[in-house]
């Protein structure tokens, strides 16, 4: 068996680095990071990185100096084939403003949960499940329709063995 690969939204990056983990209070968190995605542990997708890119600030220079090779394409066809069925699927939610729908289109969110889905990753983010969210589709939401586990940054942490855990 294959050990677990965790997927990382983009919010998993800002929250930390600017509220818990900031990078002056726990550099451990952002070793322990750059540790885990140098074994293959955690990964991202090239459109979060896309959105971190745009911040221009401390994050997006760690993460261009530190993680480089952890944000995987999301041009595989496995990936883009799953894509067409979560966009297919949210489109087909009355559920969601088409605002909202639109707005996943567009953002990474999507695309990391097609590779979540088409990898066998589990989903880290912040957000939580909402069965009468209107205005965003949720990633947890997607994931509860394709079945992709999804946890927070610090159920990731635990799992992988705290901080100092080696996986």
């Amino acid at each position: 068996m294959s050990p677990e690969v965790y997927a990382l939204d983009a919010n998993v990056f800002i929250e930390a680095s600017r509220r818990y983990y900031a990078f002056d209070l726990v550099p451990a968190f952002w070793q322990c990071l750059a540790r885990f995605a140098a074994k293959r542990r955690i990964v991202s997708v090239d459109r979060v990185r896309s959105e971190l890119e745009k911040g221009h600030d401390e994050l997006w220079v760690w993460i261009r100096d530190n993680l480089h090779d952890a944000f995987a394409s999301t041009d595989d066809v496995d990936v883009i084939q799953t894509y067409k069925r979560i966009m297919g699927w949210a489109q087909a939610q009355n559920q969601f403003t088409d605002a909202a729908k639109a707005e996943f289109a567009a953002g990474a969110d999507a695309w990391l949960v097609a590779y979540a889905v088409a990898k066998g990753c589990i989903i880290v983010t912040h957000e939580s499940y909402d069965k009468n969210v209107r205005s965003k589709v949720k990633i947890p939401n997607a994931c509860a329709a394709f079945a992709v586990e999804y946890i927070d940054t610090f159920s990731m942490l635990r799992r992988l063995g705290g901080l100092n855990g080696e996986p």
